[in-house]
């Protein structure tokens, strides 16, 4: 294994470490991440008053002028489904239903029939002293800002403000009435005979109960957590129709608006384990990973541990010998510059080749017994061999030399043991088999006189043997 592979190896266990710690530590802290971290459904009930104007002020039809107008509250009451998109932004679906209210002061005509009559004439052309318009539903799809918190310190706020504007649609029915008590004669109600006002002609004739029309919702709100799973919501909404008849004929072709004031609770969805999003503070979330000490504990370990290891890859790289093998791998240290080595980084032998000769007048060759990587144990395939020169040593009363020898990897010295061992595991067989020990002359020469090239696994296989000199 050389540097490269070596140091390619140490980074990037180094990096799916770090990696993984750092995936830890962001799991346990939970500061930063999409929105599968937080809940972001919610379901809302609410209730509330309606009063005839806005807050902005205007002009309203029923009256011919502001002075004119008085104000009679209403019931108004619905549901909303939201879905919050991020700390800032959520859209909401809204549905209402209820009643608006409103009396004149003063007396005055109706001057869209053209005509002045005392009130009470009781004919549907007289004068209207006061209105009640039946809203039977009305739907929106609002976005809803999130403007501020009171806890801007905490990651999950208490209080937060917001404001909302959108677009929806309603069907309503007003019904004007002869005096201010809202239960005298009706001077106008179109129930029954309202016309497909949005998709065909306005002022068809129909058998509709409701007349429908559009309004734009703009409203602001607070909302105050109770719980994990509740929260109060206070708001005001100002709706802009575009209907003119809003609380009946008039005098005026001015669109008409009308407002309402509501409070209900307002339900999370999902599971306790995660943080509502809505009241959830990004800017805290960031004073957290500045200021939280369990967090800048967690970065300080990150950064020792890969400190760390960089310095173990830096260890793994150190060639002080310049051989372009690492000090951790290199068995022959201080080898002289320009040296060639092999992958132990110790030097390359190129002996002269040695042609073995089989000798002539001695009696039968014995070719070499082989030997594992750093081993001395006898192969099995090496009995056959042992048994017929232990029969010709013994027929013969002949003695014999054993030279072992080991290829090139590992220090030299260990190289030398380990050739001895060879031989003398040669020699214990042949006297196992009865020749005496006294005729076996076993010498250990280690890296000496290769027959095949070390740098190939095929040379270094022929290299591990012992030779028989009879």
């Amino acid at each position: 294994m050389n540097y490269s592979t070596i140091k390619k190896t140490a980074i990037a266990a180094s990096l799916v470490a770090a990696l993984g710690y750092a995936e830890n530590a962001q799991a346990q802290a939970q500061v930063f991440g999409g929105r599968s971290q937080y809940r972001t459904w919610s379901i809302g009930l609410q209730g509330g008053i309606t009063t005839p104007n806005v807050l902005i002020g205007g002009q309203n039809a029923f009256g011919k002028k502001v002075g004119y107008f008085q104000n009679k509250v209403g019931e108004y009451y619905g549901l909303t489904i939201r879905k919050q998109f991020s700390p800032l932004f959520g859209l909401e679906l809204e549905g209402n239903r209820g009643k608006i209210k409103t009396y004149n002061h003063d007396l005055y005509v109706n001057d869209a029939t053209g005509a002045g009559f005392e009130p009470g004439s009781g004919d549907g052309t007289g004068q209207a002293n006061s209105a009640i318009t039946s809203v039977n539903w009305a739907g929106s799809l609002n976005g809803v800002f999130q403007l501020g918190t009171i806890d801007f310190l905490r990651r999950e706020n208490a209080v937060n403000f917001y404001a909302k504007v959108g677009l929806g649609a309603f069907a309503y029915n007003p019904v004007q009435y002869a005096n201010n008590t809202f239960d005298g004669a009706e001077v106008y109600n179109n129930k029954g005979n309202w016309g497909d006002e949005i998709f065909g002609d306005r002022d068809a004739v129909g058998d509709r109960d409701y007349r429908l029309g559009m309004y734009v919702p703009v409203g602001v709100g607070v909302k105050f957590k109770l719980s994990e799973v509740v929260a109060l919501n206070l708001g005001y909404t100002m709706n802009f129709t575009d209907e003119a008849a809003l609380y009946g004929p008039s005098s005026s072709d001015s669109k008409q608006r009308f407002a309402n004031v509501y409070g209900g609770l307002e339900f999370t969805l999902g599971s306790r384990d995660k943080e509502n999003l809505t009241f959830a503070n990004p800017v805290s979330n960031l004073y957290d990973e500045l200021k939280d000490p369990s967090l800048r504990n967690e970065v300080e370990a990150l950064k020792q541990r890969v400190s760390a290891l960089e310095g173990t890859v830096d260890q793994l790289g150190k060639d002080s010998d310049g051989d372009g093998v690492s000090d951790k791998f290199d068995k022959c240290p201080n080898t002289p510059a320009g040296t060639q080595v092999d992958g132990s980084g110790c030097p390359i032998k190129f002996p002269e080749p040695v042609v073995q000769a089989p000798a002539a007048t001695t009696g039968e060759y014995f070719a070499p017994i082989g030997f594992e990587f750093d081993s001395s144990v006898l192969k099995t395939e090496s009995y056959a061999t042992l048994d017929k020169l232990a029969k010709e040593l013994r027929d013969n009363n002949k003695s014999v030399t054993l030279d072992g020898y080991a290829s090139a990897e590992g220090t030299e010295a260990y190289n030398l043991n380990l050739s001895k061992d060879r031989a003398n595991a040669v020699k214990q067989y042949l006297v196992n088999a009865g020749v005496p020990a006294s005729s076996i002359i076993a010498n250990g020469y280690g890296e000496a006189n290769p027959i095949a090239s070390n740098d190939t696994e095929a040379g270094r296989v022929q290299n591990r043997r012992v030779e028989i000199k009879k």
